[in-house]
């Protein structure tokens, strides 16, 4: 497929490229990031080697043990996120950086009094949905 042409991996994103440089995240429609494991939805756009996602996970809620062969970085925004990885369990707050390697067992939930808002960014190896564990 020539450049532009391509579909995203994960459907309902949207695909950059072929002139389209610049999204809205706060204004593209929103897709779910794991129906089956996970509360986190938000705008998603893809490229040819990488991904970007501005979501949200409402307070007290979560996801639950997945994994995904892409590696993924966490951008926390706003609200707290408490995220266990190979089981190694972390309090992120606003202004860190979340790293979670190729195929690692993570899940995490929205702690404290709001929302969790986060930049998320993963490679195109996979879409942006995981496997629930």
């Amino acid at each position: 497929m020539s450049k532009g042409t391509a579909k995203p991996k994960t459907e309902g994103a949207i695909r950059a490229g072929d002139g389209h440089h610049l999204f809205d995240l706060k204004t593209a429609k929103p897709i779910k990031a794991g129906a089956d494991y996970s509360t986190s939805s938000g705008a998603v756009v893809e490229g040819d080697r990488m991904m970007v996602g501005l979501m949200r996970m409402p307070k007290g809620t979560g996801a639950a043990p997945h994994s995904h062969p892409n590696e993924q970085w966490v951008f926390v925004m706003e609200g707290e996120f408490e995220s266990t990885i190979d089981g190694e369990t972390h309090r992120v707050k606003p202004g860190s950086v979340l790293y979670i390697p190729a195929n690692a067992v993570h899940s995490g939930k929205a702690v404290g009094d709001q929302d969790l808002v986060f930049f998320t960014c993963k490679d195109t190896s996979h879409s942006i949905h995981g496997i629930k564990i």
